[in-house]
């Protein structure tokens, strides 16, 4: 695999844009005099190790893919041929088939939204997906973006490959066995399983339509909290979806081209790439992206079309290869693997009183859970999946509720961090074996509102808050919330007008609010107090009753501050009061 693109680098030395944080590493393979023998991993200036996955996977290995390289220039962009007409070669490698671009452009657009700190280019889905599918084999989708054909890569048998035992059911690949990678971005069934997305908004997560896999490639180069404007995420992100240096400085030669200029051209006119590392056939599936080697996560190395009971003929409709007249096909061997071994999960001393955490805040326990064998010893490199079932809105770190991660030497999983949500509430984490039906182990799990055992007025109980009849007041109350004397942020509050000390219900005249369209109204809720613990309540009003009214402000946890109103003609606090007057402006 490595001579050849190492002949290819030569041979393009001429003819390519390569990134800029990889001319280093690319020069030498295209400098005079290197050879195609030259086959060791090239750094790139400025790469950096992957960083950790949170989901617990590693390396994909150096599984195969398009290693066609861009032209040296990209050419002006020219009006789009109709449908049917051949597409040249330059305008071919500029031109990205519409729907795929549409596709690439609306994730980069979710991922703005969503997770704002990656800067997730869409170039770099688009040079991704190039150099996984050829744009979906130039295009080759539906109105809705999904494939015509399926897109498969081989069996994972490992006969060649990694070995990784069907996960799906054959949902996915249509095969049972074992798992093969699937659709326009290359995802195996078990990976897709945490990191499908809905793209398209019609409430499935398909791997074989370009909306869902671009969203979901997106997602998953933005793991980790990455941020892609940084040269060391970045490279870590591209080597995350498949470890090799060389697929590294492809997919950075693809994104800088397609930043210098790209258009649209009709789907299924654009051109598919000639060449794959490992020596692939022209018109074949390359790998699939992250899955890795066996005891990776949820991931495995991959090279071209393999022939397969699901696929008889090969990825792309091709022939099985020629067998010897008389030579009878020997039966398929099931080989072991270490998830073969495992009969039950257990608990790995996660601890449940840890796990619990506020609203908003992050689980300081950490679920870890071992896999082992009938005898009771552990087992490693097998993947377990951790998942989020309730009614909470607890995600793990990252904003997945799935997450799968490898068991180390000693047979123990640990689940990414949890991190509580807005909603209040139980919920369950479940331990289960990624492709084998064995005991799990489910971990409870609850999320506590924010609370405050003490309120305080910063305004109100010092100085007297006074009004004339059909005025405003001129200070507006403002609360310190504190639990246990340290500031209480974050915590819930209500402010209510009531009628007396002894009747906390709304009062019904005197101070009020306003709503957003200016009516009266005597009761806020969805208050919050700041980052210090302060509530800045609205402006106060008054109507036409004159006398001494309370403002109660509530919060979880018992925090309770009643301020005393006064209206008065002269705006004194000498007029009689209409409600009962409390006997303190403070808690």
């Amino acid at each position: 695999m490595a001579a050849h693109f190492g002949r290819r680098l030569r041979k393009g030395a001429a003819t390519t844009a390569v990134a800029a944080a990889a001319v280093a590493a690319l020069s030498a393979s295209q400098a005079p005099g290197a050879t195609g023998e030259d086959h060791g991993r090239q750094t790139t200036a400025g790469a950096s190790a992957p960083l950790p996955d949170p989901t617990g996977g590693g390396a994909t290995g150096d599984s195969p893919y398009y290693t066609d390289l861009p032209p040296l220039n990209s050419p002006a962009p020219s009006p789009s041929p109709s449908a049917g007409t051949p597409v040249a070669q330059g305008a071919a490698e500029a031109g990205i088939p519409a729907t795929v671009l549409d596709a690439y452009k609306k994730a980069e657009a979710e991922l703005r939204a969503s997770k704002p700190g990656c800067n997730l280019p869409w170039q770099l889905l688009a040079a991704i997906g190039k150099v996984e599918s050829g744009q979906a084999r130039g295009g080759e989708v539906d109105a809705g973006g999904t494939t015509l054909r399926p897109i498969l890569g081989p069996v994972l048998d490992g006969n060649g490959f990694a070995l990784i035992k069907d996960t799906d059911h054959g949902a996915y690949d249509g095969n049972a066995q074992y798992d093969q990678a699937v659709g326009p971005m290359q995802f195996i069934p078990s990976t897709w399983a945490w990191a499908g997305r809905d793209g398209n908004g019609d409430g499935k997560k398909d791997p074989n339509n370009i909306y869902d896999a671009a969203l979901a490639a997106g997602h998953y180069l933005c793991r980790g909290d990455r941020d892609l404007s940084r040269e060391a995420d970045l490279h870590s992100a591209i080597l995350g979806y498949n470890d090799s240096q060389d697929y590294l400085n492809t997919v950075l030669s693809w994104m800088e081209y397609y930043r210098k200029g790209t258009y649209s051209v009709p789907d299924g006119t654009g051109g598919l790439p000639a060449h794959r590392s490992g020596g692939g056939t022209p018109g074949s599936t390359p790998s699939d992206p992250h899955k890795g080697k066996p005891g990776s996560k949820d991931q495995g190395g991959q090279a071209g079309p393999s022939p397969s009971p699901t696929n008889p003929g090969g990825k792309d409709g091709g022939s099985p290869a020629p067998k010897p007249p008389g030579t009878p096909a020997p039966p398929p061997t099931a080989p072991s693997t270490p998830t073969d071994t495992v009969d039950h999960l257990e608990d790995a001393g996660t601890g449940t009183t840890e796990l619990t955490a506020k609203t908003g805040d992050a689980f300081t326990g950490t679920i870890s859970t071992r896999a082992e064998t009938k005898a009771g010893a552990s087992v490693a490199k097998v993947r377990i999946r951790f998942t989020i079932s309730g009614d909470t809105d607890a995600t793990f770190t990252g904003g997945e509720d799935v997450a799968t991660v490898v068991t180390d030497a000693k047979g123990v999983a640990k689940a990414p961090a949890l991190q509580a949500g807005e909603r209040t509430g139980d919920f369950k984490v479940t331990a289960t074996v990624v492709g084998r039906s064995v005991k799990g182990v489910d971990y409870q799990a609850t999320v506590t509102e924010r609370t405050a055992d003490s309120l305080t007025a910063t305004t109100g109980s010092d100085t007297p808050m006074t009004c004339t009849p059909g005025g405003e007041f001129a200070d507006q109350v403002q609360v310190k919330a504190t639990y246990q004397g340290a500031v209480a942020d974050g915590v819930a509050a209500t402010a209510t007008l009531i009628k007396s000390a002894v009747d906390p219900t709304e009062n019904d005249k005197g101070p009020y609010f306003k709503d957003a369209n200016g009516k009266a109204v005597r009761t806020l809720t969805g208050l919050k107090t700041d980052s210090k613990g302060l509530l800045t309540l609205p402006k106060l009003y008054a109507d036409d009753t004159t006398g001494t009214f309370l403002l109660r402000v509530t919060t979880p946890g018992g925090g309770t501050l009643t301020v005393q109103l006064t209206v008065a003609a002269d705006g004194t606090a000498s007029a009689s009061p209409s409600p009962s007057p409390s006997a303190s402006a403070s808690s």
